[in-house]
């Protein structure tokens, strides 16, 4: 006789795996970033929440379990707590029509809890209107030069015909439905929609998810609490302010990241990974920063920003090696390092195959070739010295460890290169030059680019860290570990992080 297979999986848990646009929240997150808020807000049966970015109904699910058991004692009759908790207590914004019709699902058991419908599978009949208390309005953009004047989406990508979703989303777009407007909530929480299309060069797409926060905390709650991609941590396009904003917040309480996406999101890749946050808004102090990596949890109390930092480290165990190497207060690698663009040659040059008179070599991609040196713009001083070349943005995927940047490789003299690469230097020896590109390729060199790169962009900001060294010598991990009096264990951490360049 065969075993039967009982096998009977939360179907939010299987949603959490479709999408990495607007990604769904597992069950077990949920819980995860619940757990964030005080204990005693599940007993309290004023207590009222809002979830403004409303997809699986996952969040509103999980609160209602909470407050389901948290009220038992002061409501004892199940339906009447039930009715309660639904009407007074939980609130919601579906993000579109579908995910309203599933959130209003998971929460009531009914896509409709009309109770003049009189329908069989709701489990209250507290409203007279069939959305309840999670809400869904057409909302439309508001366009101005083309682009929409409260998200930025692009005009020709999402002026759609009726129907069709503009994903323009209420609580960002000054649409508050009445009832949610003139209440004061205890906490808002979700899981925001992170992009949108901007049809600027290429597949282009500005973050949004900020703007959620910012609309959230204009209404004041108790506390707020989302998860959000990590790349805010350096700040990027549209999110300067945003991440100055944050960093500089004390009502920021707790903050927990995830390197990698998918310990989170099994499946899926969200390049510089996943974060979620408490703030609390009576709150003000340290952070307790959580760093989770491969299953491995470090927790420690500090501030988001180091004394002498406009940079938040994302690593726990980094905080004592960057502090030992600032004690030493040397010059920053920064400023051997070249804007883009360093000789003021884009990505479209194509050049020659073969050399002419007044030629000289260039490196660019995809291939590299001779170009008219009267093509050159800025830095032509720079062509007759020995300088390193470096790809500007490197990306890789896979579990750690990771190499960080490109290997650089030498840029010798009446060479130049185009918008594909930086420059390093330039320096008056090859040897020199050669013993550069040899820290450069050292762990301990790329650790502390890590420090300042959340994405595959490894612009001249990333190398802020890193400090300057007597290139007369060439330098080996052993001797950067000793010179810095690094720990064994902090020498571990930098082993663990980052794989040799060969």
């Amino acid at each position: 006789m065969k075993t039967q297979n009982n096998y009977n999986p939360d179907v939010l848990s299987c949603l959490a795996n479709l999408s990495s646009d607007e990604v769904f929240t597992p069950p077990k997150l949920a819980n995860e970033i619940l757990d964030l808020l005080p204990k005693e807000i599940w007993r309290d049966k004023n207590a009222t929440f809002l979830d403004p970015v409303s997809k699986s109904g996952v969040f509103l699910r999980e609160i209602a379990k909470r407050l389901l058991e948290g009220l038992e004692d002061q409501i004892p009759d199940k339906q009447k707590r039930i009715d309660h908790i639904f009407d007074k207590q939980i609130f919601g914004i579906g993000i579109t029509e579908l995910t309203a019709l599933l959130s209003r699902r998971s929460l009531y058991c009914s896509k409709n809890p009309n109770r003049t419908e009189k329908l069989k599978y709701s489990v209250t009949d507290v409203f007279d209107n069939e959305q309840g208390n999670i809400f869904f309005d057409k909302t439309n953009h508001t366009w101005q030069n083309g682009r929409c004047s409260f998200c930025g989406a692009s005009q020709s990508e999402y002026e759609r015909e009726e129907g069709l979703e503009t994903h323009a989303y209420q609580f960002i777009h000054n649409k508050l439905n009445d009832k949610i407007k003139n209440m004061k909530f205890d906490v808002i929480i979700g899981n925001p929609p992170y992009q949108i299309s901007d049809q600027g060069h290429g597949a282009s797409a500005i973050p949004i998810y900020q703007k959620f926060i910012e609309q959230a905390k204009k209404l004041n709650p108790r506390f707020l609490t989302m998860i959000i991609p990590s790349r805010w941590f350096s700040g990027g396009k549209g999110l300067d302010e945003f991440r100055s904003s944050m960093l500089n917040d004390a009502r920021i309480k707790e903050l927990v990241d995830y390197f990698d996406s998918t310990e989170c999101f099994p499946g899926v890749d969200i390049s510089g990974g996943i974060c979620y946050f408490l703030w609390e808004r009576d709150y003000h102090g340290s952070c307790n920063v959580t760093s989770i990596q491969k299953g491995e949890t470090t927790s420690i109390k500090r501030p988001l920003l180091e004394n002498d930092s406009d940079t938040f480290i994302r690593f726990n165990k980094a905080i004592s090696i960057l502090r030992k190497i600032r004690e030493n207060k040397e010059k920053d690698f920064i400023n051997f390092v070249s804007s883009r663009k360093p000789f003021g040659i884009g990505t479209t040059i194509k050049p020659s195959k073969k050399s002419k008179n007044g030629y000289i070599k260039i490196y660019s991609y995809p291939e590299n070739g001779f170009i008219d040196k009267n093509v050159i713009t800025h830095n032509y001083k720079w062509v007759k010295d020995y300088k390193v070349y470096t790809a500007k943005a490197y990306g890789e995927r896979g579990a750690l460890p990771y190499k960080i940047i490109a290997k650089p490789f030498l840029g010798e003299k009446n060479s130049c290169c185009s918008e594909t690469y930086l420059v390093i230097g330039p320096f008056a020896t090859k040897e020199i030059t050669q013993n550069v590109i040899a820290y450069m390729n050292t762990k301990f060199f790329r650790f502390m680019v890590l420090l300042k790169k959340n994405t595959q962009n490894a612009a001249r900001g990333v190398y802020s860290f890193v400090p300057v060294q007597d290139f007369s010598e060439a330098w080996t991990d052993e001797k950067l570990y000793k010179k810095y009096k690094l720990t064994k264990e902090e020498i571990e951490f930098i082993e663990s992080m980052i794989r040799p360049m060969n």
